[in-house]
């Protein structure tokens, strides 16, 4: 017995410790609700959801945790395993380094698959489920994309992307250069970003010219995490529905928040996945692309305070 406490406190003292080895920070106070954001990527970092709304949150009442997954950002590790497995056993980290029984997840984009995986591998842990312009299938936004690019390229008569396309119609769509690509096309056709921001987006938006945080990491993308994910995972092959439909059959509530203008989903695929959730458990907003809680930020927070009640 006594053998078998020691081992305890020594793997959660080991859990501390690798919590401590990645970025994270808290905002508000530790009584209210809490909720871990869950960035995208992989090969990105938490900085434009850190410096844009986070604060907010936690002002509206939230205790409010960020963090860059291992070897993303700023939680550097040459020995970064790239693999769910690690990503979640981080999480569980991360959740003994804050001391919380329970927490809502917002998972944004790549972020929502390891919110999907993590909830349905620890279920008593989550709260809810929030996914934040999330893939359930990312083969379906690569045909999303391209389905949408080349009439965009047929119509300026563009020759040289049109070659492209071509060369991707005919390509391995499980391969990292093929995903890489179709986000290629998707950004410089910018699908990321809504037609007409509001000014509370535009006054957002600047703050990538003049926060040291965002001018340092908000554009900043890894490529040493992609690379890892892709070949221990094949995250880019992966449909989230029977992960997601057990996370929900196991009693966590699960929420979507989506833009209209995000070129990386088709309508049939957000209404896809509000029949999954329940209508009244997806918001589906106009002038609103990716960074959902950037692009309708004043919306993105009513929606979270209406989850937490």
């Amino acid at each position: 017995m006594k053998n078998a406490f020691l081992f305890l406190i020594f793997a959660l003292s080991a859990i501390g410790s690798q919590a401590q080895n990645l970025y994270s920070k808290s905002f508000g106070e530790k009584q209210n609700p809490a909720l871990i954001y869950l960035h995208g990527g992989p090969g990105y970092n938490c900085s434009n959801f850190e410096v844009s709304t986070a604060n907010t949150l936690a002002k509206a009442g939230f205790y409010v945790i960020v963090y860059d997954r291992r070897g993303e950002g700023r939680s550097e590790d040459a020995a970064a395993a790239y693999t769910f497995e690690q990503t979640l056993q981080d999480l569980n980290a991360l959740y003994e380094q804050y001391h919380l029984e329970k927490a809502t997840l917002l998972g944004h984009s790549f972020g929502g698959m390891v919110g999907i995986k993590y909830a349905a591998q620890f279920p008593k842990r989550v709260k809810n489920l929030v996914l934040i312009g999330a893939p359930i299938s990312l083969q379906e936004s690569f045909k999303t994309i391209l389905a949408t690019v080349k009439p965009i390229y047929l119509a300026k008569e563009d020759k040289t992307n049109l070659n492209y396309i071509a060369m991707l119609e005919n390509m391995d769509s499980s391969s990292l250069q093929y995903s890489s690509y179709c986000f290629m096309h998707a950004m410089q056709n910018g699908f990321y970003s809504p037609a007409n921001s509001n000014p509370k987006a535009t006054e957002l938006y600047a703050l990538f010219k003049t926060d040291s945080i965002l001018k340092n990491y908000g554009a900043k993308m890894g490529y040493a995490a992609p690379q890892g994910f892709w070949k221990n995972e094949q995250y880019t092959t992966l449909d989230m529905t029977a992960e997601l439909q057990k996370t929900l059959k196991q009693g966590t509530a699960v929420y979507g928040l989506y833009g209209k203008e995000d070129g990386l989903y088709s309508e049939k695929q957000v209404l896809d996945l509000q029949a999954l959730l329940g209508a009244e458990n997806l918001l589906y907003l106009e002038n609103c692309s990716h960074n959902v809680y950037i692009d309708r930020q004043v919306a993105f927070i009513q929606f979270i305070e209406k989850v937490e009640r």
